[in-house]
């Protein structure tokens, strides 16, 4: 891989986490400065990262939290400019319609939506000075396929916010030379999913790797023209 990241700061949110953590290890073998919020420094043994040189990690309970999240960014840029924002962060969970309480609700829309909102409009603030920078968000195969979210029907809708907020977000930041995009994962190949579901056909699932690397395109300067887009990285499922 190029060192198109040679020198620049990116911020991975839910960067120990199974898709996070190849991201951070493709960035920093490409020459990045990874900044990582964590909320669990437990979480990081075990990680190839974990005591690297250009990885800092800065404590952050809650990125739904407005003010958290801004004193976030304010810290990670404190030394180093941004040059691209990552954000994986986010929660899943089932429930039948008829099942599902207001607070679960409103737990996914905070989980997936709200951060993703905060950490895009932080990531903007620090960018328009600079005139350029990259944003990428998660989002999933269900918020382009709502039909598909049946049993999941506060996911869908979180995640379907965070398309639109991709979008939107897109053709505003692209007057300050910021470009926004979203991959779209469907089921990945992690050792969660291969626990939750053995009998799957695992092949057909997207590698953590494939996706990550399509995570690193959109984030580099090799990617001069791609917003607004919501990249399907979906393998042969």
């Amino acid at each position: 891989m190029s060192n198109d990241f040679a020198g620049r700061q990116v911020i991975v949110t839910g960067g120990i986490g199974a898709l996070g953590a190849a991201v951070v290890e493709r960035l920093l073998a490409a020459g990045a400065f990874c900044t990582i919020p964590c909320t669990d420094s437990g979480k990081l043994s075990g990680l190839a990262f974990s005591n690297h040189e250009r990885v800092r990690m800065i404590a952050v309970v809650d990125l739904a939290d407005e003010r958290q999240a801004e004193c976030f960014f304010a810290e990670a840029v404190r030394e180093k400019p941004l040059w691209a924002s990552i954000h994986v962060a986010g929660g899943f969970a089932m429930s039948p319609l008829h099942e599902a309480s207001l607070d679960h609700f409103r737990a996914q829309l905070d989980m997936n939506a709200t951060t993703c909102f905060l950490c895009c409009r932080e990531a903007v603030k620090r960018m328009r000075e600079a005139k350029e920078g990259r944003i990428v968000n998660v989002a999933a195969r269900v918020a382009l396929e709502p039909r598909t979210g049946a049993g999941m029907v506060a996911y869908t809708a979180a995640k379907a916010a965070v398309a639109a907020i991709t979008q939107a977000a897109a053709q505003e930041a692209v007057r300050s030379g910021i470009l926004v995009n979203a991959v779209v994962p469907s089921i990945m190949d992690t050792p969660a999913n291969r626990k939750a579901m053995p009998d799957a056909d695992h092949s057909a699932w997207a590698r953590v790797a494939d996706v990550a690397a399509t995570v690193a395109f959109l984030a580099s300067g090799a990617n001069t023209c791609t917003r607004g887009a919501l990249v399907p990285v979906y393998g042969r499922s």
